[in-house]
């Protein structure tokens, strides 16, 4: 069996409203999680002590290999956990991606005004009362029993790691090496281990190809998200992805510097067919930059608009069945009566960290803020006009061919890519002068 052990636990939720109209360009790209192979995706919707967190496992293969293990701060009841829809998380990834954005120039012979905003996963083979047996005789207390859609959940308590690790690996939920220190800690917090694999019969009863995310609810001062087990046999560093949903504001972390990634940069147009490359490259070396410790921030913003938007914002039925709690719905998340639907009072931030077990030997411990100032991960293309001109465009060309080189410095600096690598790939205009209709393309000339 696999083991998957979820770098994830704690905090915040919640968006809808109209899209903003100040937006002059238009979206092309966007940069979600889909560039990344195996990412963890954790939402956290969080006000006061309260938490529900939506965990989307990144786990690949037959179902019957999965297993996972997270530690929880609290004990957790059969009915504060529920299976959630992976399209709620897609929604929200969409929503808050980093995005590529297009202007096209205008005519320069043209006067005008314009303004700009800028191992082995077979059900457990012993009774109920033979694991409770086993647990007791390594000082492990099987808390809780659950099965909830197709999960089969145990809540487990101990006093010694090794006692529990024993017990793990016996029934079938196969820990990494090296995981003794890092569960001891947890167990030394008074942390209980929520643990889960899947049922089978009751998956294919259900008819569900795909793993749905799991959701958990709990009341704890405790805002973190453990991240420590997950690092112990991981090969290579790991991306995760939180989307965390409040009230009050931005979500930062205390214990590792967060950090806004460059943004509204301006980038050469070719930038447009390759942006799954760019954003990888600019996201390494700005993770490079902070020696690998830091936290990164690629959205901010209130869920009742965006500008510009990659996604719609999500509904409050939406929001309400990632958990928003607080918001004036019933629990089909229909508006209660005489409450606007874009009343909605929910701030969502995304943060992105690549991690492992030499740069975050600590969980992330967050906090909200109540800053609620916009922020997005933001690039835009400018693309010069192409059309036919009536007047001497060639000051124009000029100011387009020196705005060209200053977007081939500015994607080398973020990239790390060789500049004459990325001037090899721009059409730079030539500057000419005077009046210009002969030097249009042939095509134009035949019919202008």
């Amino acid at each position: 069996m696999r083991l998957v052990i979820l770098s994830a636990v704690a905090t915040v939720t919640f968006g809808l409203g109209s899209t903003a109209q100040a937006f002059c360009g238009f979206y092309v790209a966007r940069a979600d999680t889909a560039l990344y192979n195996q990412a963890s995706q954790v939402v956290l919707v969080r006000d006061d002590n309260r938490t529900v967190i939506t965990m989307a496992n990144d786990f690949q293969g037959d179902t019957k290999d999965f297993a996972i293990v997270i530690p929880v701060p609290t004990f957790i009841e059969r009915g504060q956990i529920h299976v959630a829809e992976r399209a709620l998380i897609d929604h929200l990834d969409a929503y808050t991606a980093p995005r590529l954005v297009e202007y096209r120039d205008p005519d320069p012979c043209v006067r005008y005004e314009t303004l700009e905003q800028r191992a082995s996963g077979q059900a457990l083979p012993r009774s109920a009362a033979d694991m409770s047996a086993a647990a007791r005789k390594l000082n492990v207390t099987i808390e809780a029993t659950y099965t909830v859609g197709e999960y089969d959940i145990l809540l487990l308590s101990a006093t010694q790691s090794s006692g529990l690790l024993e017990w793990l690996n016996d029934n079938g939920y196969r820990m990494p090496r090296g995981a003794e220190r890092v569960v001891d800690s947890y167990l030394r917090q008074d942390m209980h281990f929520f643990v889960a694999r899947v049922n089978l019969e009751e998956q294919a009863r259900r008819g569900y190809a795909n793993l749905r995310p799991l959701q958990v609810a709990y009341e704890s001062p405790r805002f973190m998200l453990p991240i420590r087990l997950g690092t112990v046999n991981a090969r290579g560093p790991q991306e995760l992805f939180i989307y965390a949903l409040t009230r009050s504001g931005r979500v930062e972390t205390t214990n590792y510097r967060t950090v806004r990634l460059p943004s509204d940069a301006e980038v050469p147009e070719y930038v447009a067919g390759e942006f799954g490359d760019f954003y990888r490259a600019m996201f390494a070396r700005q993770t490079d930059r902070e020696n690998g410790r830091a936290v990164f921030l690629e959205y901010a913003w209130d869920m009742a608009w965006c500008d510009p938007c990659a996604a719609e914002p999500l509904s409050a039925g939406e929001l309400r069945r990632l958990g928003v709690f607080w918001t004036a719905n019933d629990a089909a998340g229909t508006p209660a009566a005489g409450i606007a639907p874009q009343a909605q009072d929910v701030f969502v931030t995304r943060l992105h960290v690549r991690y492992d077990q030499a740069h975050f030997p600590e969980d992330l411990m967050l906090q909200e803020t109540g800053d609620r100032s916009n922020f997005q991960g933001r690039y835009v293309i400018r693309r010069p006009y192409s059309g036919a001109t009536r007047c001497d465009a060639s000051a124009y060309r000029a100011a387009v061919r020196e705005r060209q080189e200053k977007e081939a410095h500015t994607l080398a600096v973020l990239t790390g890519w060789e500049l004459d690598d990325i001037r090899a790939h721009i059409p730079f205009v030539a500057t000419g002068s005077g009046d210009d209709r002969e030097r249009r393309p042939w095509w134009q000339r035949l019919w202008n």
